[in-house]
């Protein structure tokens, strides 16, 4: 589990979805190594192409996938990743872009820890604005609640203008 601590996550890696999807793809490239080694030598072979987000991990910690030991030793990373990694919910009023989520995810792994995992969730019911949760905690950045809190304030508001007029 110590190796994992030092692991890099691109910011495109968001939630355990993209972890698995990962890990998958990991013993994939195994498999076919484990098949291609007991091949005929001569015959011909294609590698499998790896999806961006492989590639950008694989570019971030300067991993070689050739070497069994490297795969083997991911595949670890990941597994503990998994099991010990902290993990926060935002939901939000609509899908955000992959660009907006980017300098938040940055900010949470610099600030919180290097590999949060960070699941998006949609409630259009909270106008704008964000909830997060955490496994003990709700912070609602919702304008929702925010209005709600302000209701009286703003009943007195429009009732001291209709009165006015």
């Amino acid at each position: 589990m110590e190796s994992a601590s030092k692991l890099k996550l691109p910011t495109s890696l968001l939630d355990r979805g993209d972890l698995l999807s990962l890990i998958r793809e990991v013993n994939s490239l195994s498999d076919f190594f484990v098949g291609a080694n007991a091949r005929q030598t001569g015959s011909p072979m294609q590698i499998p192409k790896t999806t961006r987000l492989l590639d950008q991990l694989v570019q971030l910690n300067q991993i070689n996938l050739l070497e069994a030991s490297s795969r083997k030793q991911l595949a670890a990373d990941f597994e503990a990743i998994l099991k010990t990694a902290p993990s926060v919910h935002m939901s939000f009023a609509m899908e955000p872009s992959p660009r907006s989520i980017e300098p938040l995810i940055t900010w949470l792994r610099q600030n919180i820890h290097p590999q949060l995992l960070l699941q998006v969730g949609l409630q259009p019911q909270i106008a704008a604005g964000c909830i997060l949760r955490t496994s003990n905690k709700i912070f609602d950045f919702s304008i929702r609640t925010y209005l709600e809190k302000q209701s009286q304030y703003l009943t007195a508001l429009v009732a001291g203008t209709v009165n006015g007029q």
